[in-house]
């Protein structure tokens, strides 16, 4: 372990007190993310858009003109000067700008930014966001074939119309498959599967036993395998554990939460038949949908979006719930490779004698590898199918809107003299924003010089020629028909988490050197000699669950706990003193419980996790508020933490000596 410096001189600085300061308003806006307005002159705007419009990056359409002029005079006002344009400070930008802010002040500089990215202190953050993003993309890839509902539609068949049985049965799998191919492939199609379910069944009145107990799930299981979750990566990381060894010392109170927590919820929490029914009315699926072919839903345009009544839309619930889609060779072949993986990492990680000499992203990478040359062979061998199948919807789709349309005008029909207004309105407005738009060069001559005709419609205008922007749509469009499964795992991969958390590696860092970490390490220095094994336990875990709400997820959390705990360490290393086996370990895996479980506790931005999940819900119309988040998962969260803690213990004291801990032990 790399020297620690441990003077707490370094936090009156006032360099260190703005690293404070900036690090707390970073973690409130991950918690509450925002929108800046920004104001921009209204000639500057217009003439960047005409710049785009000459190099023909983007195509000068009326449709994008109309809604500037609209957005300009509801924000700004008719005669205004300026425009506001709306800037996100979330997750993303949030903790990017403030390292940039800290950059500019010199708060931290090069060191910072290489430990917080290439690592330091057996944390690589660069080699944990790499191992993670490719196994993500063997485990999303296999979500994509449609095995994850497809199997819960086999545990709905099993549970058949006993309530407390299938939710059981729901539990275990839910818990399993997360397990196996962690939390986030179960929350994408976990998610939607379970809103389906209980909107197509007649007597679940409200859905939230179902969806709080998934998530809940998806993240207890995600404890068990350090792959599962990257808090876990890192952790196993800064402490040189190995994974076999991580798993056999988490998986016994894991399995306890587990097996404790499902009659809590069910004759506690949710005990209420209108939750959990003692048996499910489900509705039948139309005999002439039972022997329909499922379509692909990553197939651009395989279900009309809009279903044109109540009762079609419902029919739509149905198929997908049970009449699901499954690719079967896809399906078995990621299988195949992820249970390879998984199993090549185990070996090669118990096998090294030095953490990190072969990191786990050698097995990873090139398995993604593999993955993502099937998914592109194999949607090339069918993509004759899957492009007619994107024909044939986007034919349908299309003429669902003109009748629909066809309909809405002759309903809404204008007399004769009305629609002669209507029409002179319309011909004076069109001249008027024709002698006012700024001439395109990728216009014709004609139209420059003649104008266009007022009464036009859009299908006689000529085409449009060729722009960045539509290349890209259309290249993208092509993708999609000709490979999609491998553009649908493409654009669900967490992305998002590699920039976030790289930022956030830098910002702890700052704290380490301006003193801060180690403040919070003489902090919990004496809380240990106060408490003991049992005080670590339930400090620890109490803290990693607290600080997954207020300190940038529990990726952040897992970040600055893991370096304050190596501060710890280098307190007692500098003294001479000890600290006993029994006490370390005790304090890791309570961290461990804490990171997982604390996903599933106050507030949606605990975990990104939480966000995707809620994300979800909102498009199924399912809206769950942040206070009733809190006040369900409140009684979760604590039984799960005092089952899972006085397991750890338990377990702390059966099998961990109280001699001296050293890094080896």
């Amino acid at each position: 372990m790399a020297t620690t410096n441990l003077s707490t001189d370094r936090i009156r600085n006032w360099r260190s007190i703005v690293c404070l300061v900036v690090f707390v308003l970073t973690n409130l806006n991950v918690l509450f993310p925002f929108r800046i307005p920004i104001p921009v002159p209204r000639r500057l705007a217009r003439t960047f858009v005409s710049t785009l419009v000459t190099l023909r990056i983007i195509p000068p359409r009326r449709q994008k003109q109309d809604q500037l002029h609209s957005h300009e005079q509801t924000s700004s006002g008719p005669g205004s000067a300026l425009i506001w344009l709306s800037f996100p400070m979330n997750f993303v930008t949030g903790p990017l700008i403030a390292d940039l802010f800290l950059l500019a002040i010199l708060a931290i500089g090069r060191q910072e930014v290489h430990d917080g990215t290439v690592g330091a202190d057996n944390i690589d953050p660069i080699n944990i966001m790499v191992f993670f993003i490719t196994l993500a993309y063997i485990a999303i890839s296999i979500d994509s074939t449609g095995l994850i509902r497809w199997l819960a539609y086999k545990v709905l068949q099993s549970g058949g119309k006993n309530g407390k049985r299938l939710y059981l049965y729901l539990y275990t799998f839910f818990f399993a498959l997360a397990s196996f191919i962690g939390n986030d492939p179960v929350i994408l199609s976990g998610t939607p599967f379970l809103a389906y379910m209980t909107r197509i069944s007649k007597n679940i009145e409200d859905p939230k036993a179902w969806i709080y107990t998934q998530f809940a799930m998806a993240n207890i299981a995600s404890a068990i395998l350090v792959s599962s979750n990257p808090t876990n990566l890192v952790l196993a990381g800064a402490f040189q554990i190995k994974f076999i060894v991580y798993t056999a010392n988490i998986i016994v109170p894991v399995i306890v939460t587990v097996v404790l927590l499902f009659p809590f919820l069910l004759y506690f929490l949710f005990q209420s038949d209108a939750l959990i029914p003692k048996a499910i009315q489900l509705h039948e699926l139309p005999e002439s949908a039972k022997g329909k072919q499922p379509l692909n839903p990553n197939i651009p345009n395989a279900e009309i979006e809009k279903q044109s009544s109540d009762e079609e839309e419902e029919t739509a619930l149905l198929e997908e719930i049970l009449n699901p889609y499954l690719e079967r060779r896809s399906a078995a072949f990621g299988a195949c490779i992820m249970t390879a993986t998984l199993v090549t990492i185990l070996a090669v990680n118990a096998a090294t004698p030095v953490q990190n000499s072969h990191p786990v992203w050698w097995v990873t990478l090139p398995a993604a590898g593999v993955m993502l040359c099937w998914d592109l062979t194999w949607g090339w061998l069918r993509r004759n199918e899957t492009r007619k199948v994107a024909r044939e919807s986007r034919e349908r789709a299309e003429g669902s809107h003109e009748t629909l349309s066809a309909v809405e005008m002759k309903n809404q029909s204008p007399s004769s003299s009305e629609q002669s207004k209507i029409e002179a309105d319309v011909a004076a407005l069109d001249v008027e924003q024709t002698s006012s738009e700024h001439f395109s060069p990728l216009e014709s001559a004609d139209e420059g010089k003649g104008g266009r005709e007022p009464a036009s419609s859009p299908r006689e205008r000529p085409p449009e020629r060729a722009t960045l922007e539509s290349i890209t749509q259309n290249s993208w469009s092509w993708c999609r028909e000709t490979f999609p499964t491998a553009t649908t795992v493409l654009s669900t991969l967490p992305l998002p988490l590699v920039p976030f958390s790289l930022c956030m590696f830098v910002l702890v860092q700052s704290l380490v050197t301006h003193g801060w970490v180690a403040v919070f390490a003489y902090g919990w220095n004496h809380w240990i000699h106060a408490t003991g094994t049992v005080g670590a336990v339930g400090g620890m875990a109490f803290m990693s669950i607290i600080l997954c709400n207020f300190a940038g997820t529990n990726i952040g959390t897992s970040i600055l706990l893991c370096r304050v705990v190596q501060a710890w360490l280098a307190i007692h290393s500098n003294s001479g003193t000890a600290i006993s086996q029994r006490t370390f370990w005790a304090t890791i895996y309570s961290m461990t419980l804490g990171l997982n479980y604390g996903a599933f506790s106050l507030a949606f931005s605990a975990s990104l996790a939480g966000l995707l999940w809620r994300e979800i819900l909102a498009r199924k119309h399912v809206f769950v508020r942040s206070r009733d988040f809190m006040r369900i998962n409140f009684g979760i969260i604590a039984f799960a933490t005092v089952v899972g803690c006085a397991v750890l213990v338990g377990e702390m004291y059966i099998i961990r000596p109280d001699t001296a801990y050293t890094p080896t032990a």
